[in-house]
């Protein structure tokens, strides 16, 4: 590991806004984006129909709770995951959510950093990533390291599953959207009286829209590209709310 990426590693720690409120009372997610529901399901589903018949070795990336994580296992049987995040309180609460799963060996919850995890694996070594609403939460810079590191551990002929939230390529449309959003969100939390995890949610909403946060579709599309994934595309999308999957081709 080199010092750039060293020096990055913990301001990310500094600023994981799920070591807080946000990530102690995640379930709000679903109220404050229904999108996250179906994404979700689309996700499991994008697994279960790679390759079938196969049992298959994955790893997920920002598991949080566990959702994502239920929708995989429970959609493709023969999968089993190692899935990370690296906020303590969310993996607590994946570890209950899913204890089925941990006592039959389908999945293994590991607290790490998303980087520092995935150096750690040998190449060529899994079939399927898979990842839910984290990657956005990534510096450019970062992210790109992730992608990376994702093209390395997965096998000719492997899976790239993202279910995410990009921005909308049209700028007006995209404020539009976001300015929506937050209107909900008060709405919402106004209701419940729960202005802290208001406030939280919104700044954590500011970083994802920063110059150096923002995902964009076009930018992602020529990283995986120029990383040598091939068929990158998007299933499904619905607003900033989608889903991207790519293949590491097989070898000749």
């Amino acid at each position: 590991m080199n010092s750039n990426e060293n020096a990055v590693m913990p301001s990310l720690t500094a600023q994981n806004p799920f070591t807080g409120r946000i990530g102690e009372e995640y379930d709000f997610l679903g109220m404050m984006c229904p999108n996250v529901v179906v994404l979700t399901q689309k996700l499991g589903e994008t697994v279960a129909a790679w390759h079938p018949g196969n049992s298959l070795q994955g790893l997920e990336i920002g598991c949080g709770t566990g959702l994502s994580t239920l929708s995989l296992l429970t959609q493709r049987k023969d999968l089993h995951l190692r899935a990370f995040d690296a906020s303590a309180a969310m993996l607590t609460q994946a570890r209950a959510n899913l204890a089925e799963y941990v006592d039959n060996g389908r999945v293994e919850f590991i607290e790490s950093d998303a980087l520092a995890f995935l150096q750690q694996q040998p190449d060529a070594s899994v079939e399927v990533v898979a990842s839910n609403y984290a990657i956005h939460n990534f510096l450019n810079d970062y992210r790109d390291q992730v992608f990376a590191e994702i093209w390395r551990v997965l096998k000719p002929g492997g899976l790239f599953a993202n279910g995410d939230r990009f921005a909308i390529d049209d700028p007006v449309r995209h404020l539009a959207s976001t300015q929506a959003d937050i209107r909900h969100w008060f709405k919402t939390f106004g209701e419940l009286q729960r202005y802290d995890l208001l406030e939280d949610w919104v700044v954590h909403l500011l970083s994802d829209e920063s110059p150096d946060h923002i995902m964009h579709v076009p930018a992602v599309i020529s990283t995986l590209q120029s990383l040598g994934f091939s068929d990158v595309h998007s299933p499904y999308r619905e607003g900033v709310d989608m889903l991207m999957t790519a293949i590491k081709p097989k070898l000749a």
